[in-house]
């Protein structure tokens, strides 16, 4: 059996990672983002407000989709994590900025609680290489 290759990515242009964890993770074609928080990369703070976080979320992990050779439209499942689901549709305005077509997958929960106290987290799958809808 051949081995699995698997490659660390990482990027300056998103936040370090807060624990014993990489930003992302690529196994052959496929993307494992970890969950992204609303905190700025140069000061490592978050941004105030759900609907600020979730944009910088978003951004952070643009950054991480770019490192890793793909884009917004390679994501074909995000969970979305939130301090508060009646949020719920202040999210989902901002996520349908990043998201446009061929919306990928989603779950969406209410937690106790958010690593450093923030409103929402947001983690995605994505794939590599060109994608061609149905």
């Amino acid at each position: 059996m051949s081995a699995i290759i698997r490659r660390i990515v990482n990027t300056a242009k998103a936040p370090a990672a807060i624990g014993p964890y990489s930003q992302a993770v690529v196994v052959e074609r496929t993307v494992y983002i970890s969950g992204q928080l609303g905190m700025d990369p140069a000061s490592g703070q978050l941004v105030a407000g759900v609907q600020a976080q979730t944009k910088q979320a978003l951004i952070n992990m643009g950054a991480i989709l770019k490192e890793a050779g793909c884009e917004y439209e390679n994501v074909v499942k995000t969970t979305v994590l939130l301090a508060d689901i009646n949020d719920f549709a202040n999210v989902n305005e901002i996520y349908k900025q990043f998201f446009q077509k061929s919306f990928p997958a989603r779950a969406a929960y209410q937690v106790a609680a958010l690593p450093r106290g923030g409103l929402v987290e947001i983690e995605a799958v994505a794939v590599l290489g060109p994608i061609t809808d149905a």
